[in-house]
């Protein structure tokens, strides 16, 4: 039993849950109770422009028609603009972060270093801010996927931490969040598997603790693509909370109980509860 667990489930709200991000609130819920933590939500609002207005109180909803409770207050990241500022400006005072203002389109997947050694009168504006990476490799072991190990100086290069549109990008944004929530567990779809180096460079940089990760494969439809609102995924009914969650508990490979109120499956499959059984890959197709 680990007493000073603390996870979070931190949907964008880009519309209602699905159930593949039914599955990552169900498996990072009942990790959390299994190890007697507590379980924080945060609305990852941090991209207007993708955002549904609707989507956060529809969030909400769905949470508590499932009966998954948070711990605390929401955490909308919105709100947390200076806190994201007041970590660029410590980068910047270390020499960590550079402006840039290459073109998106004609920057290659692997930043080459144009602006890295620009002087500051040589950068246009608007520009993007850029993490100065100069660690070669990232590792760590992954609670479902084992080991890991990313190349990420000759994969990613520096990389955004400030957008052209003035937009804290998710990769700054998620690990102050992280540190001022004292979150220890993240469990999280593999679709996000590649975000994590970054976050890791971002950490040792800014001196903050290193969460344990879990990883959960991502949940692909009959068609053979991600559930997503891009792919019109369809919510998941607050009429059948019991059976969202029993599917859910199908996908992760864990016991399903008989229970039908959603109070008594979710105390029963928090006690079963076995990362061990979850599926050791990146993608499972809808049972």
């Amino acid at each position: 039993m680990t007493s000073n667990y603390i996870g979070r489930f931190a949907p964008s709200p880009t519309g209602p849950l699905h159930m593949g991000s039914m599955v990552t609130a169900v498996a990072s819920f009942l990790d959390a109770r299994n190890n007697g933590g507590n379980w924080l939500l945060r609305i990852e609002d941090l991209d207007p422009p993708r955002e549904s207005k609707s989507a956060p109180a529809t969030i909400i909803e769905q949470l508590i028609a499932h009966d998954l409770r948070w711990d605390g207050d929401i955490l909308y990241q919105s709100s947390r603009n200076d806190a994201y500022a007041g970590a660029l400006n410590k980068l910047l005072s270390l020499d960590l972060t550079y402006p840039c203002d290459c073109a998106r389109k004609k920057t290659p997947a692997v930043y080459q270093g144009t602006c890295r050694n620009k002087s500051a009168d040589e950068i246009q504006s608007p520009h993007a801010f850029r993490l100065r990476l100069d660690t070669p490799e990232v590792s760590l072991v992954d609670g479902i996927l084992g080991p890991q190990l990313w190349k990420i100086g000759s994969e990613v290069g520096d990389f955004i931490i400030k957008r052209k549109d003035g937009l804290f990008a998710y990769q700054l944004a998620v690990v102050v969040d992280d540190a001022f929530q004292h979150v220890t567990h993240i469990v999280r779809g593999a679709d996000l598997l590649d975000s994590t180096p970054r976050q890791v460079c971002l950490m040792e940089r800014l001196h903050l603790s290193v969460p344990h990760y879990m990883h959960l494969p991502v949940v692909l439809g009959v068609s053979g693509d991600k559930l997503s609102k891009q792919t019109n995924a369809a919510p998941v009914s607050n009429q059948d909370a019991a059976g969202n969650l029993k599917q859910a508990l199908t996908i992760l490979g864990q016991s399903v109980p008989k229970a039908r109120d959603t109070i008594t499956l979710l105390e029963e499959a928090a006690a079963n509860w076995d990362p061990n059984r979850i599926p050791k890959k990146h993608t499972v197709s809808l049972p």
